[in-house]
């Protein structure tokens, strides 16, 4: 997840503090956006991440394979695509009633050294019960229980495309979208010319099947098949 006018994540570096983690009580943020003035043992464990991860903090954060990566929020055109969708998913969920919702926040955990936070996730309220950490710290381990992810494209766009593609199939989440409204994308992914696109990927047999969706083709979605959205409708925001 990343943001805005094509801002990418940044690695966050650390000090070692005797190679004990650190409780985020603990912790500071140096206002000069410098690395955090305590530390964490290398590589991170998702445990340690969540512990750490500071509260209210004007970044969000994710862990990949052991490593801490800044991200800025999203803000203007990808904050507008983000909230544009997840109003309009709430309405078709409320609208069909659905068993499933929106959460405000959710951390999913991929593998001990790896948790995202997408920009838009659609949980299926009946599966939290397998969820052992979703009261206590909205946290979500089990492919089953997300029934979308979705993630807004900016300039580190081989992550959406390929990295979490790849870990989002293997996790066993049923569908994920990813919207590139700037054509950030690699040809391989967008064709040439490049245009602004929307992936859909369904899982079938384990394994994602791709469409991709331009100017006023209607969207096809397996979780809301009912969903009448153009994908002009929601890449020519802002």
């Amino acid at each position: 997840m990343a943001t805005g006018q094509a801002q990418t994540g940044r690695v966050v570096c650390y000090y070692w503090v005797n190679r004990i983690a650190i409780s985020k009580h603990d912790m500071t943020v140096a206002t000069n956006r410098e690395p955090l003035l305590h530390a964490l043992p290398q590589p991170v464990t998702f445990d340690e991440f969540v512990v750490w991860y500071p509260e209210n903090s004007e970044f969000c954060y994710e862990l990949r394979r052991g490593v801490i990566v800044e991200m800025p929020k999203p803000r203007g055109q990808h904050s507008e695509v983000a909230g544009f969708i997840h109003d309009e998913l709430a309405l078709e969920i409320r609208r069909t009633q659905l068993s499933c919702f929106i959460p405000k926040d959710c951390l999913i955990k991929l593998s001990d050294n790896t948790g995202y936070e997408p920009d838009v996730v659609v949980l299926d309220r009946s599966a939290l019960t397998t969820e052992p950490q979703w009261q206590t710290s909205s946290i979500i381990e089990n492919g089953a229980s997300i029934k979308l992810a979705i993630e807004v494209v900016s300039t580190n766009w081989q992550d959406d495309y390929e990295l979490k593609m790849a870990e989002y199939e293997a996790l066993g989440i049923a569908e994920y979208w990813i919207i590139d409204y700037a054509a950030l994308g690699g040809i391989r992914h967008l064709g040439k010319p490049k245009q602004p696109t929307i992936t859909i990927a369904m899982l079938v047999d384990g394994e994602y099947e791709t469409c991709r969706f331009r100017g006023d083709e209607v969207i096809i979605s397996g979780v809301f098949p009912d969903l009448s959205l153009k994908a002009s409708q929601i890449m020519m925001l802002g």
